[in-house]
């Protein structure tokens, strides 16, 4: 039998780490943990408590909450995926909207949620079997990860599928919006002072501009079973070497 590992995918927004994560946790009978969502989650606790960015206290107002939030993932056996919940409250509906887009760069990028969250995450990933991914995991939260992937997709072809995923959720918005809300959260993500969105130096590379969901799943599925390979590999040399 295989051994489990730590697989982390790292990328932009609306780069289809979400779909591509899902995909391959249930393929490899893995945990999932959408990070970003986690991020989300907080956001909009925050905002229903009607902390915001644009008070002059609003980072000590956050952390005066924190000790508050409990996020979780359960898996929904109707709908065969994990599912995000806010203090009990199930809420993976209500995270996606353009209203916490619009302000989660600015509460993740804050000292006190990313040390809560990263805690949070370091727990769920502690036995492997589990693919990660968000905007920091394989250079701060599993920097030993044994797999890593960086996403990324060109800014038009990114719009359009944030633009149709909104759409198909009922929440009409124009091409535009969604360009300068993907635009700011890319600032925002790569200039955060607190472990910002940068590619680890052992991370694979996958632009997937050009490629199906399913080109996308096969080759990782190939970098997992590489990794495989080559481990065995190199078990079986040591078994070989004298003593």
């Amino acid at each position: 039998m295989a051994e489990n590992i730590t697989i982390a995918i790292d990328g932009f927004s609306s780069c289809g780490k979400s779909t591509l994560a899902r995909a391959l946790a249930a393929k490899l009978g893995y945990s999932y943990v959408d990070t970003g969502a986690m991020y989300r989650a907080v956001t909009l606790y925050l905002m229903r408590a009607g902390v915001l960015p644009t008070e002059n206290d609003f980072e000590a107002r956050v952390e005066s909450h924190l000790p508050g939030i409990r996020v979780e993932f359960r898996y929904n056996n109707e709908k065969k995926t994990s599912e995000t919940f806010l203090n009990e409250e199930p809420v993976e509906k209500e995270i996606r909207s353009m209203a916490v887009s619009e302000l989660v760069s600015k509460v993740s990028l804050l000292k006190s949620v990313r040390q809560k969250m990263v805690a949070l995450q370091k727990n769920m990933g502690q036995r492997k079997g589990v693919v990660m991914e968000g905007r920091d995991i394989g250079t701060n939260v599993f920097p030993d990860a044994e797999l890593k992937i960086f996403m990324l997709a060109d800014p038009e072809v990114r719009m359009q599928r944030r633009f149709d995923e909104l759409h198909a959720k009922g929440i009409h918005i124009s091409e535009e919006e969604v360009r300068k809300n993907l635009a700011s959260r890319d600032y925002e993500d790569t200039h955060r002072k607190e472990n910002p969105l940068i590619k680890a130096e052992d991370a694979i590379v996958l632009d997937n501009s050009e490629l199906s969901r399913q080109e996308q799943l096969e080759f990782v599925i190939r970098l997992v079973h590489d990794h495989r390979l080559l481990n065995t590999e190199e078990e079986e040399k040591q078994q070989k070497s004298p003593r």
